[in-house]
């Protein structure tokens, strides 16, 4: 044997520290805009190790969700208990678990690890044909899962409906008060999106009940998404579990989303979804140069809670 060649293997990459470890509990989802497939591509992205966990089926296209088949709770909690008696954790993002049933299950294995960082995120359930249903998810969700959560991810609207359904002012509540209202149920901070402002820009608010931490203001796009939020809290969760403090871990993980927004890509004939890997092309006036750096050879790897070119 070729002495070189053992003492490269010396050297194998199952030697160096292993990136930090993300588990998600989420729907999967074909188009690959948000669920399973979305946070894989979040998190790898951010540089952290995707531990997936299919919580439930949701039948889409990039316009709108017709219907779910959920699976067995049980067999979503060995999907995941499987892996964290083998997995170091470093932090959970919660999507879409399907039924209140799964949300029981899954708080379960949560709270076996009370130490690892949080982020649930609260996607719209407007698709949802069945009110009683929808409403006995969000109820499981309230008492079972915020009391274990760090960062609550939502729209204004989705947040307000969820937290505070008999809201009746003229105007919105503001980040503050659906903290208040998040912390009553445990969780420790809201990050709300789309708060709407004037002269063509939209808020983005980290807040705990105490008031606003740290937020990130950006231009409104002239058209719709799917998957915006998804991404958002996987990256959150993706930075958070590389020990990323909470208010830099937020404008960090908003910016990686602007930036994703702004190179979305539109797959078929419904709404545009990020483009996670925004910073692996090259600029668009290099492509075809002759000389032209290959991003992926020229040292631009990307590292635990650094994506490229996010700022």
């Amino acid at each position: 044997m070729n002495p070189a060649a053992t003492d490269t293997a010396s050297e194998d990459p199952q030697d160096l520290p292993a990136p930090a470890c993300v588990m998600s509990f989420n729907a999967s989802d074909a188009t690959g805009a948000g669920g399973i497939a979305g946070d894989i591509a979040t998190i790898a992205a951010m540089g952290a190790h995707a531990l997936p966990v299919v919580a439930t089926i949701v039948m889409r296209d990039t316009a709108e969700v017709f219907e779910q088949v959920t699976l067995e709770a049980d067999t979503v909690t060995e999907q995941a208990r499987g892996v964290l008696e083998d997995v170091t954790l470093s932090a959970w993002k919660v999507g879409f678990l399907g039924n209140a049933e799964t949300v029981g299950s899954v708080a379960e294995v949560l709270s076996d690890y009370p130490d690892v960082p949080l982020v649930t995120y609260l996607p719209t359930l407007s698709w949802m044909d069945d009110e009683d249903e929808a409403q006995a998810y969000h109820d499981a969700l309230r008492e079972l899962v915020l009391p274990q959560t760090e960062v609550l991810v939502g729209n204004q609207k989705t947040l307000t409906d969820f937290l505070l359904p008999e809201w009746d002012a003229e105007r919105p509540p503001s980040a503050r008060e659906l903290a208040v209202a998040a912390g009553e149920h445990g969780a420790s901070y809201v990050l709300v999106t789309g708060v709407q402002l004037p002269n063509n820009q939209v808020d983005n608010v980290l807040a705990s009940p105490q008031g606003a931490i740290t937020g990130e203001k950006f231009e409104r796009f002239d058209t719709s998404f799917v998957g915006a939020g998804e991404t958002l809290s996987a990256a959150l969760a993706a930075l958070l579990a590389t020990g990323q403090e909470l208010h830099l871990a937020v404008s960090e993980a908003l910016a990686f989303l602007d930036q994703s927004l702004d190179a979305g890509f539109r797959p078929g004939m419904g709404n545009v979804v990020p483009d996670r890997f925004f910073w692996a092309l090259p600029p668009e006036d290099e492509e075809g140069e002759e000389g032209a750096e290959d991003p992926m050879t020229a040292g631009l790897e990307p590292t635990p809670g650094k994506p490229r070119s996010i700022h």
